[in-house]
């Protein structure tokens, strides 16, 4: 046996995505970091050997403008570009290299970690090593650091360590939360094997094994939707062990799970109910996909009504927006639906205290196993709100590994430094604003060689049938008077407009109504329908106009987007079958859907001038849509001609690193694994072929020239100068017809 000692300014065990994203912004701030991971592959049960699917606020765009930015972001981008089919080991390839492109972070794939060496009282303990086993090579490895962060999932280190945790769920009574039981149980959601088929092109037998159950003997055939065609991710409510310790017996559970599948497939070759005779089963997993186990408790428990009422917490360090997604302990064996859905008017906020052990004075946490409750950890589960949490909890280690501070302290005395530091690093927080004083951008002037000053959109190219109530969301930015809306109208009729508010700036649903008109339009193919809705906000904000459904009318639709335009249907039906998933009623964001109409907007146009998108919304401090898009806008690009969006100061900067936010439109959703793609590889609003210039005694100087870039952030570090105008010249964009940059800032 091989023994050794590594000793790094912060450990992270755990190497799912909450720990890849720990490590990686930990890394980034210049601390070194000990990635240890007990599988051969990164990605957790995103992986290649379980396959589960990343969702996170977006909630497979149900939640507008919501998808993750920041290490989680970047992952989703790269992978869009590299692995557009969703093959699982692109995948697998994505998340290492994110890892390996940090010099800071040594990695150790196939450790586990199962001895913790920690001090001090019960009340107030403190880590001071973990021992881990490199399988196949037999090294006995001894990590010290001064930080750790339990990204394991299970809480294994912090449980070892004497962390305060939480198994099962809590009573209503101890968090007012509706969705509670009466009384506290141990029961937690169970674990889910996933399987994929694949066709021949011939004749494929199947001869199950000995331990296939009868499905048909089971509530499985009546109760949950299975279709040859399916495989993967469309099997989720495979699930199975939340009535039993889902560690404990997790051999039992990949048993049972085992069983299932194979009698399903049993199920879908022989009862003569699919066409499924080519088919065979290309991979089964193995390792059972875990949902719930330990959960710490911090300093701050976040709950359901947290959830729903969207807090905006002091100390917000990331978002979700996924719906509270419980399941019936039985799971697939349930008699009910596969899941039930409770989502708030938007995105919610998560706070810091919720990162870190209330009693492990320098342990964080990150993933599944944050300090939540049961009902409250239904949303946060999700793999893409696990990532971005490790990168707020990675960067927390970092800088109290610079500073030599707790994580409470951290809290206590430089909260607004670790919340700044986030910003910067273009991470998944909303509503906070760049106060960054070395950021020379904020002090600065800004111009442009053109602003969208003008929301139209007239180039039909579709139809929308008025069957049901259509929605268009659009800022105001100062005021607004009378919108059209291009129709056929069939027969004359009275067409109902309605304006309304979105409430929360981090909303867009309709919540507050504020005009209303009714229209009388005469029968006509391609008309301007006009609706007065005068509004002056004392904000910018976003309008929501409800057109309602209208038998006699039919909405043109158009295929030329505009950032910040939004276009829906109400919907009458459930997302998906009712005999899957219990979704409840009065939820804003799951009744007006923009799923088809995501780049299709409805036409409209607004009368007077628009300021939502002036060269002064690139320096506003705001880097994600929020009470309207904070972006600069410029007109749309004529052949050959270059855009240009120019910061100036009174008295001149020197200027050495220049940080850019290009617009990767965050309403698209992506997705790693599943059957949804895009239609394009790289986002069409990226600039594609840009140059940074200052102007050095009269004259404008090329400090940094970028061809086919296909990143939202993107840094440029030079020989320093002084400057009293920089600009950021758009020479070609990735296909969309205007250059769009949401944020520029400088430093020295």
């Amino acid at each position: 046996m091989k023994k050794e000692t590594i000793r790094t300014d912060i450990t992270v065990i755990g190497g799912g995505l909450a720990g890849v994203c720990a490590a990686v912004a930990a890394a980034r701030q210049g601390r070194t970091v000990a990635l240890v991971q007990n599988r051969p592959v990164l990605g957790g049960n995103a992986s290649s050997e379980v396959r589960v699917w990343v969702s996170g606020a977006s909630a497979t765009g149900t939640n507008r403008f919501a998808r993750e930015t920041g290490i989680m972001g970047e992952m989703f981008v790269e992978n869009q570009f590299r692995n557009p089919d969703g093959n699982p080991y692109y995948w697998d390839l994505v998340v290492l290299e994110t890892v390996k492109a940090e010099p800071n972070i040594q990695l150790f794939l196939n450790t586990d970690v199962h001895e913790v060496e920690a001090t001090g009282p019960e009340g107030d303990r403190r880590i001071t090593s973990v021992i881990g086993w490199m399988m196949g090579s037999e090294r006995r490895i001894r990590f010290e650091s001064s930080l750790y962060a339990d990204c394991t999932g299970d809480g294994l280190i912090g449980f070892l360590a004497g962390a305060t945790y939480r198994i099962g769920r809590e009573a209503a009574d101890v968090y007012s939360e509706s969705w509670a039981p009466q009384a506290a149980d141990d029961i937690t959601l169970g674990s889910t094997l996933l399987f994929y088929t694949k066709d021949l092109g011939h004749p494929v037998k199947y001869v199950p094994p000995s331990f296939a159950i009868d499905i048909t003997k089971t509530t499985i055939p009546e109760r949950r939707i299975i279709r040859s065609g399916d495989s993967g991710c469309y099997y989720w409510w495979i699930e199975w062990g939340g009535e039993v310790d889902t560690v404990h017996e997790n051999e039992r559970i990949r048993d049972e799970l085992w069983s299932a599948i194979y009698g399903i497939w049993d199920y879908i070759k022989h009862s003569g109910k699919f066409d499924a005779d080519n088919l065979t089963l290309e991979w089964v997993g193995s390792i059972p996909g875990k949902r719930e186990y330990r959960r710490f408790i911090g300093d701050y428990v976040l709950n359901q009504n947290d959830v729903l009422r969207q807090e905006p917490f002091d100390d917000r360090v990331a978002f979700g927006g996924w719906s509270i997604d419980l399941h019936p302990p039985q799971g697939m064996y349930a008699v009910e639906s596969g899941s039930k859905h409770m989502y708030a008017d938007g995105i919610y906020h998560i706070p810091y205290r919720s990162l870190y052990s209330v009693n492990v004075s320098n342990m964080l946490m990150a993933g599944r196993n944050i300090s939540a409750s049961h009902v409250a950890f239904g949303t946060t589960r999700v793999m893409a709100t696990c990532a971005i949490m490790g990168e707020a909890a990675g960067t927390a280690a970092a800088l109290c590994a610079k500073k030599g501070v707790t994580p409470r302290e951290l809290h206590a005395h430089h909260l607004e430094e670790l919340q700044q530091t986030l910003l910067r690093q273009d991470a998944s927080v909303i509503g906070l604003v760049n106060r960054d004083p070395l950021d020379h951008a904020t002090r600065a002037a800004a111009a442009a060689s053109s602003e969208l000053t003008e929301l139209t959109i007239d180039k039909a190219v579709d139809t929308l049938p008025l069957e049901a109530d259509a929605g268009l969301l659009f800022p105001v930015h100062p005021a607004m008077e009378r919108i059209g809306l291009l129709a056929d109208v069939s027969e004359e009729t009275v067409l109902e407009v309605e304006l309304w508010d979105t409430g929360r700036a981090e909303n867009f649903v309709p919540h507050s109504r504020i005009a209303k008109a009714d229209i009388r339009v005469k029968a006509g193919a391609e008309q301007w329908v006009e609706a007065e809705l005068p509004w002056h906000p004392s904000e910018p904000c976003n309008a929501f106009v409800i057109v309602r459904a209208n038998d006699a009318v039919t909405l043109r639709l158009s295929n030329q987007p505009v950032t910040g335009v939004l276009s829906f249907v109400r919907g009458k039906q459930p997302v998906v079958d009712p005999r899957l998933e219990e979704r409840q009623p009065a939820q804003p964001v799951v009744e007006w859907s923009m799923r088809k109409l995501a780049r299709n907007p409805i036409c409209f146009r607004l009368s007077g001038v628009t300021a939502a998108y002036a060269a002064g919304r690139a320096i506003d401090g705001c880097a994600r849509p929020y009470g309207g898009p904070h972006m600069w806008v410029s007109q749309p690009m004529t052949e050959g001609r270059e855009e240009w969006l120019e910061l100036s100061w009174p008295d001149p900067v020197s200027v050495s690193e220049v940080q850019l936010i290009w617009n990767d439109d965050v309403n698209e959703y992506l997705i790693n694994l599943h059957y949804i793609r895009t239609p394009f590889d790289v986002m069409p609003e990226l600039a594609a072929d840009y140059r940074v210039e200052a102007q050095v005694d009269g004259e404008w100087t090329v400090l940094h020239r970028e061809t086919d870039n296909r990143k939202r952030k993107k840094t440029h570090r030079f020989q320093a100068v002084t400057t009293g105008k920089l600009r950021v010249v758009v020479e070609r964009t990735n296909g969309c017809p205007r250059a769009e940059l949401i944020e520029i800032r400088a430093y020295s």
